[in-house]
C-alpha cells in the first residue's frame, strides 16, 4: 500500500463537490488516516491538474478520479 502524504478534492464549490468532499473526509476517518483533506477551488490550481470535470480526487498529487461523486466506501478503495 502506498504511503499517502496528501489528499485534495478539487471543485468549484457546487453542491456535488461539497458532498464529495464530505465523503472523502468520511473515508479518511474510517481508514484511520491522520491526514487533512484540502479543498481546492482556485481555478488555476485545478487547471494545473488537467481536470476538466468536477469533482476531482487527488492523492499524492496524482489525479485518481474525476467527474464522479463517489461514496465514502468507493473512495476507501483508493486510500
Amino acid at each position: 500500500m502506498q504511503n499517502i502524504e496528501n489528499i485534495k478534492v478539487l471543485g468549484l464549490g457546487c453542491k456535488s463537490c461539497h458532498a464529495f468532499l464530505e465523503n472523502v473526509k468520511e473515508a479518511v476517518k474510517e481508514k484511520g488516516l491522520n491526514i487533512e483533506v484540502e479543498y481546492v477551488t482556485d481555478l488555476e490550481k485545478i487547471m494545473a491538474y488537467g481536470a476538466m470535470s468536477m469533482p476531482v480526487l487527488v492523492i499524492n498529487d496524482q489525479v485518481v478520479t474525476m467527474g464522479k461523486v463517489l461514496s465514502s466506501k468507493e473512495i476507501m478503495k483508493y486510500l
